[in-house]
């Protein structure tokens, strides 16, 4: 593709008021450093694991948005859930719509939408569902391209009941298989979901340009700290500016294996750096019960559990003699936090 596809704006429309401070700020944004904000996003229908949680302000938002497209010319994109609400969309001229992960398990829900597309112009992104299953995910996408309509994917990671620091776990061979069944397809990640928190979110959207995605989906909110859904994962316009200073796209990377490989390092250091602190916090969790239950700090049988899962036969003595000395410091450093308790 001639440029990366870029779609931005925050999880939910909540007022007339935080749509526009937000697309004003990614104007800005955009405007200062010469790239295109192919659309504004914004959920309208939230689907919601727990019924307290904000379910968004449903069609009331669609008015505010199609004022976002005619203020700033940002084409508009929403997730629907229900053919009933693609009908409400074009009824308020907003033609772009994604598919979420949710809906997106059930194909009875998904034919119903591409019937309620069919033929007409729109564009339909269409995000992963939340199973790891790569032929559910290519047959929804298969029901929009007998729409006939254009079509994108997202990929937002898969749900994953293993401990991780991230959201969702990425994947990523399902997506690469879904790039190899449709060359011609844009495929875009969408590391807000995948990661579930700001700090992760520019190196996931990195390694996503290193596998040859199109572009990204970025949940953005001029004021995170007050959002009413998804705190976390949503940047401000101006830490979406940063990263796109940061991030290089493959279209000028000089080396795009060596790029691929620090990627993938600076990923696995992630994700090493906050198990080894959620580490220390059980470790401390369990210095309480052993004081509660006046048990003894160290358990030799315990701990030798430990060194067996990370030792194994088939590792070289270079590897062996690091793990040993990694374990060794792992463990007086558990040991000194228990005492200290």
């Amino acid at each position: 593709m001639s440029h990366p596809i870029f779609i931005v704006g925050p999880c939910a429309a909540e007022s007339e008021q935080q749509l526009n401070r937000t697309a004003t700020q990614l104007r800005d944004v955009m405007q200062a450093r010469g790239r295109h904000l192919d659309y504004f996003r914004a959920g309208v229908w939230k689907p919601r694991s727990h019924p307290d949680s904000f379910t968004g302000v449903g069609e009331q938002a669609l008015p505010w948005l199609a004022g976002i497209h005619q203020q700033f010319g940002f084409d508009i994109c929403v997730e629907v859930m229900t053919a009933q609400q693609v009908e409400l969309c074009e009824k308020h001229g907003i033609t772009a719509l994604w598919v979420g992960a949710r809906t997106g398990v059930n194909p009875l829900e998904v034919q119903k939408i591409a019937d309620a597309v069919k033929g007409k112009p729109f564009t339909v992104m269409v995000k992963n569902p939340l199973v790891a299953d790569f032929k559910l995910w290519a047959g929804n996408v298969e029901r929009f391209l007998n729409a006939g309509v254009a079509v994108m994917a997202i990929h937002r990671g898969f749900s994953d009941r293993n401990e991780n620091v991230y959201r969702n776990a990425p994947c990523w061979e399902i997506p690469v298989e879904l790039k190899i069944h449709y060359p011609e397809l844009p495929i875009l990640c969408d590391p807000s979901h995948l990661c579930g928190d700001v700090r992760y979110i520019p190196q996931m959207a990195q390694l996503s340009q290193v596998y040859g995605f199109d572009g990204l989906m970025v949940e953005c909110h001029c004021d995170p700290p007050h959002a009413l859904s998804d705190a976390d994962q949503q940047m401000t316009p101006a830490q979406w500016g940063e990263m796109l200073d940061e991030i290089r796209f493959t279209a000028n990377v000089p080396n795009l294996d060596l790029v691929r490989q620090r990627a993938i390092l600076e990923n696995i250091d992630t994700q090493l750096s906050a198990l080894l602190e959620q580490r220390m916090q059980v470790v401390d969790e369990i210095s309480k019960i052993k004081q509660e239950n006046q048990l003894p700090v160290v358990q030799p049988l315990q701990w030798q559990k430990v060194v067996d899962r990370y030792l194994k036969p088939s590792q070289d003595e270079a590897y062996q003699t690091f793990i040993q000395r990694f374990l060794d410091l792992l463990h007086q450093a558990s040991i000194s936090r228990q005492q200290h308790d």
